[in-house]
């Protein structure tokens, strides 16, 4: 059997060897990637990446979910559909993360664009969380400011203490060189790009693609827990239910990498989408308690859900971060990947306002249930209306699809700018 061979170069290519199985590829395939990112930047850097994104992000996630959540219902004691459009109040941080990126480039604290940062995030963070914690009578629009700052510190790290502990500890081993940049020159190198038909046409597609998702989770969440009718989940269950979840994300990031990254983007839009769409349909069954009828209890269906859910989430949300990255010229890949990401964070937000509003139109209250079902059923609807768009997407796949040629040539302008006030 012939040898693996594996090469990193400066560039940081990686070769493997043809014989290699693709199971075996995309197991051993994250390890050498840490390895490449390692020995091309610093150890550091992947400890960082690992313990803010692994561990804090993902773990934080599932966690944070089950608090916030009960906190709204049992603490301050707020309305499903209320409790939906404060949230999209804590996404606002996400949706201006382009100048989050451009302050710690152009405003340096003590010579360092990143470390510093990080220590006044974790910081703030470890102060929100007490302020939340120790207050029982916090204000709601006071509880919504401490909640929003800790998004924008330490993003959805959840409201859990040892993690923001360990995203400030994380700053003082990060390696840092010391760099400079330009806000104007970095702010026009994006509008130069942006104003392409092959960037913001995608870009308005992946807005409207989020936008139309009717996101409706709290007044599920209620019905899970207050409803007679409901499952009446105790805490322990929900929060066991949402950890299990993961497991249908990772499924859908082997399944992408094996059978679906070489596929067309507007063919894996069209059926990701429409998988989407289907997906919904558990939780009308689950509401109009069709699952008992066919003897499956609510216990096993939800966890089956919540896999099969977040698996088909996680194949939609692949090929719109590939393609992403092949909308990000040379020279400000970095700042124009947040403004991408940014704008998808603005459609995910648009999506949790429209829930809260569909979910006060129907009258799902804390204790009214009896339009859940038809909740659930416009917002699968609204899942398939993006379809109508995919005319704004490129029909190439991830190898195919390249930047126009104008765009190529002003990239090179794009990273003489940079380059140009890096050296200042």
């Amino acid at each position: 059997m012939k040898i693996e061979q594996q090469n990193i170069g400066n560039n940081g290519s990686i070769n493997v060897g043809e014989r290699e199985s693709k199971l075996r590829n995309v197991v051993c395939g994250p390890m050498r990637w840490l390895k490449m990112l390692a020995s091309q930047l610093h150890w550091s850097y992947v400890f960082g990446l690992v313990s803010v994104y692994g561990i804090n992000q993902g773990f934080g996630y599932s966690l944070g979910r089950v608090a916030t959540d009960y906190y709204m219902k049992d603490v301050q004691k707020v309305q499903p559909s209320k409790s939906q459009a404060l949230n999209t109040i804590t996404r606002i941080p996400w949706i201006i993360k382009p100048l989050w990126g451009i302050l710690t480039d152009v405003v340096p604290i003590n010579g360092f664009h990143r470390r510093p940062y990080f220590i006044l995030a974790g910081v703030f963070g470890v102060v929100s969380l007490l302020f939340i914690s120790l207050r029982s009578n916090l204000h709601l629009y006071l509880a919504l400011f401490w909640m929003t700052n800790i998004k924008c510190c330490n993003g959805d790290c959840g409201y859990l203490m040892p993690l923001n502990l360990l995203h400030w500890s994380t700053s003082w081993f990060l390696h840092e060189w010391h760099l400079s940049s330009s806000c104007w020159l970095q702010g026009k190198a994006m509008w130069r790009t942006m104003k392409c038909s092959n960037v913001w046409r995608p870009s308005l597609y992946m807005y409207i693609s989020l936008a139309l998702g009717f996101d409706i989770q709290e007044g599920l969440s209620y019905w899970f827990t207050d409803s007679n009718d409901g499952s009446l989940f105790a805490q322990e269950t929900v929060g066991f239910i949402l950890s299990i979840g993961p497991i249908g994300s990772i499924l859908g990031v082997l399944l992408y990498n094996l059978v679906l990254k070489d596929h067309p983007f507007r063919s894996l839009f069209w059926w990701t989408q429409l998988l989407f769409a289907l997906s919904g349909m558990f939780d009308l069954i689950l509401v109009l308690r069709l699952n008992l009828k066919f003897g499956l209890p609510d216990y096993l269906f939800i966890v089956v859900d919540e896999i099969v859910s977040q698996m088909i989430e996680r194949l939609k949300w692949m090929p719109l971060l590939v393609f992403n990255t092949k909308l990000c010229p040379h020279g400000i890949e970095g700042t124009f990947f947040t403004l991408l990401m940014s704008i998808d964070n603005a459609g995910l937000m648009t999506s949790s306002w429209l829930g809260g509003i569909l979910l006060h139109v129907l009258k799902v209250t804390r204790t009214e249930f009896g339009n859940l079902w038809l909740a659930v059923l416009v917002k699968n609807v609204m899942r398939l209306l993006p379809l109508c768009f995919l005319f704004l997407v490129p029909k190439g796949n991830q190898k195919t699809f390249k930047l126009p040629n104008e765009i190529m040539g002003e990239d090179s302008e794009n990273e003489n700018l940079i380059n140009s006030a890096n050296s200042l």
